[in-house]
């Protein structure tokens, strides 16, 4: 679990730090003087969990939370003042310390932010399966050629071209144009089979062979029947991940 410390007291910091080094699940990715550094932190690393001091200079812990919106992780208080503990609740705190503090009592604080995460990943893991469950992806296109109607089965195709306003399907020998633009194309195919490497190419993964560098970071993309395709630099990290995920 991934953490971030803001308090503008360099002793609070040492506490917290030593506290959660304790513990083998927590992993410290950044120290905060002050509110801007932890906003500017908190964007950079999206931590899990964060140990926010609220009276700090620039920007309080409240006005933390606010500029984060949606993007706010669990947000455990640090303070020497109890007035705020009503209103630290109100934006969903997980938990009010009061310095000084015990170590049972960051403990206690540290185990129940622990478990809160934990059951909001596995909220999300669900919400993830279920989309992924009622999203379905075009199996099967109907393209006209040569005055006969023709199904193509979505495997069948080796690669996509841009054709102006169309997109010509490439299947073996074969290729067919179809009235679709490659973007509204793109989003109704299997993103883990298919992937735009260039602005003008969709390539079935299963149907690349090699890659080979070109000019300005550029690449070109060698299928299997030996057609070559050009890749944008910007598209090799998609595309490597993609291979890594299957």
């Amino acid at each position: 679990m991934r953490a971030v410390v803001a308090d503008d007291e360099p002793h609070a910091r040492k506490t917290i730090r030593l506290l959660a080094r304790r513990d083998p699940e927590i992993e410290l990715v950044a120290e905060c003087r002050n509110g801007a550094e932890a906003l500017d932190a908190i964007r950079e690393h999206k931590p899990d969990l964060v140990f926010l001091d609220i009276q700090m200079p620039r920007l309080d812990g409240f006005d933390v939370l606010e500029l984060l919106g949606e993007e706010a992780p669990a947000i455990v208080f640090v303070t020497a003042y109890d007035q705020y503990a009503i209103r630290a609740f109100e934006v969903h705190a997980i938990d009010y310390l009061l310095k000084p503090f015990t170590d049972e009592r960051f403990e206690k604080a540290l185990a129940r932010a622990k478990e809160l995460v934990r059951r909001h990943e596995t909220e999300r893991a669900k919400h993830a399966q279920l989309t992924a469950a009622h999203r379905s992806f075009k199996q099967r296109f109907m393209v006209r050629t040569a005055g006969r109607v023709v199904f193509l089965k979505a495997e069948e195709i080796d690669w996509i071209e841009a054709a102006d306003y169309y997109a010509r399907l490439h299947a073996g020998a074969n290729s067919y144009l179809l009235r679709e633009s490659m973007n509204d194309l793109q989003a109704t195919l299997d993103p883990d089979t298919f992937v735009r490497i260039h602005r003008s190419a969709i390539v079935n993964l299963d149907r690349v062979r090699e890659m080979h560098p070109l000019f300005r970071g550029e690449l070109m993309v060698v299928l299997h029947d030996g057609t070559q395709l050009r890749m944008s630099r910007n598209r090799r990290e998609e595309l490597e991940s993609r291979f890594r995920r299957r």
